[in-house]
């Protein structure tokens, strides 16, 4: 390991910061023991899949809401927990059954014309979270943004390695020279301490609340490894596997729960990273991960790193999100999808309809704790499987008359 690789696995770890602490501080959850989970839990990740993915998981918004449902259902932080764990087990049997069918299969439900597109959704829905946050000062948000660009275009060797540290440093320093930083909580902060961790329990009416949102996080873990490999040029597919990526994130949701962390998933701010500095050894997550875990340790680290304005955040989340979203585009482009098809025009005009829309698909509901519960599929992963369903059952001939198909075009 090299110095420049601390560096490299520091700047994962500040791009991960907001969004991991958020999801705790929204769901009443412990930040530090959010910070250790998902530090572990990119460690487990990392074994389980032979550690050549470069991924870090972080926590999963997907869960706020039926997080907060439980809770106001009554049950407590520990039985929440218990409902994480169901979920982490929900991706294993996922992981089995790709196993079983073979990554092959699941790859042809997943092409280019699905896949592009779902990969664009991915990026532009978080774009929202960006600009809210940017709104906050639009100046810090500029500057940072600008200073993050600057460096990844203009600069040289291990500098331009680190655009998205650069670029939060300079919008931070600003932000101190302007008095735009709140330093009450890193001075009251105590240097070390222990999480709190809090020992899941298995209680049915909450696993019932908690456990049903993994079926469509997987969607989403399918597309955002499928993200990763196009940004690393690697088909993670095949090797190691997508029932070993599905595995170590079952496993490393399932840990969290133990713990009291919320459930992890794979984070599009990292591989936002990877596309801007073109570093992709899998070795810096995880160092960003122990960065993490040492984080969870220390409040007065993490109290540094909440300090950060949400200006200088909103500005370095706009270059990190628009990246995936063009990466999607490239998906797309490098394909060489033909849109004078008309199913083409239809399955990727359905999925940027359905997942930027915000349509909601209730499946119907479950009695929990007396109470009607509705399922509900939306986003990213309503827009994924409605555009599974059409490429598979439009038929491949929906064209103009006179044009080649992309099979007739092959060699």
């Amino acid at each position: 390991m090299k110095p420049r690789h601390l560096i490299l696995g520091l700047q994962h770890a500040v791009a991960m910061f907001g969004a991991t602490v958020l999801v705790p501080l929204l769901t009443g959850l412990n930040p530090a023991v959010a910070l250790f989970t998902a530090g572990l839990g990119t460690l487990v990740f990392h074994l389980v899949t032979g550690r050549m993915v470069p991924v870090f998981l972080g926590s999963s918004f997907a869960f706020i809401a039926p997080i907060l449902a439980a809770k106001e259902a009554g049950f407590s932080m520990a039985a929440v927990g218990g409902g994480i764990v169901a979920a982490g087990l929900v991706y294993a049997l996922f992981a089995l059954l790709v196993l079983l069918i073979g990554s092959e299969r699941v790859r042809q439900v997943f092409p280019p014309v699905v896949t592009g597109p779902v990969i664009v959704v991915i990026g532009l829905t978080l774009a929202p979270v960006a600009v809210q946050m940017a709104s906050k000062d639009w100046l810090l948000a500029a500057f940072t943004f600008l200073s993050a660009v600057g460096s990844a275009v203009f600069l040289r060797g291990l500098y331009r390695m680190i655009p998205v540290l650069l670029g939060v440093g300079a919008g931070y320093l600003l932000a101190l020279l302007l008095g735009r930083v709140d330093l009450a909580p890193l001075k009251e902060a105590a240097w070390l301490g222990l999480p709190s961790f809090t020992l899941a329990t298995w209680e049915w009416g909450a696993v019932l609340l908690i456990a049903p949102v993994a079926f469509v996080t997987v969607m989403e873990h399918i597309g955002d490894i499928l993200t990763n490999g196009r940004v690393v040029g690697k088909d993670f597919f095949a090797k190691p596997g997508l029932h070993r990526t599905l595995l170590g994130d079952g496993l490393a949701t399932s840990l969290a729960g133990v713990l009291g962390g919320p459930a992890n998933t794979t984070y599009s701010e990292n591989t936002g990273v990877l596309a801007v500095t073109k570093v992709y050894d899998p070795l810096v997550l995880r160092i960003a991960a122990l960065f993490a875990i040492l984080l969870s340790f220390s409040p007065k680290l993490a109290a540094l790193l909440q300090t950060l304005p949400q200006g200088v955040l909103g500005g370095i989340a706009m270059l990190l999100f628009g990246m995936i979203a063009s990466i999607g585009i490239r998906t797309l482009a490098e394909a060489e999808i033909d849109f004078t098809h008309s199913r083409n025009l239809i399955v990727v005009s359905a999925i940027l309809v359905l997942g930027l829309g915000g349509v909601v698909a209730e499946l119907g509901k479950v009695q929990v704790a007396g109470a009607a519960v509705p399922l509900k599929v939306s986003g990213m992963a309503l827009a994924a499987l409605v555009g599974v369903v059409l490429n598979l059952f439009l038929p491949k001939r929906l064209e103009p008359e006179g044009l080649a198909t992309e099979e007739e075009r092959l060699p």
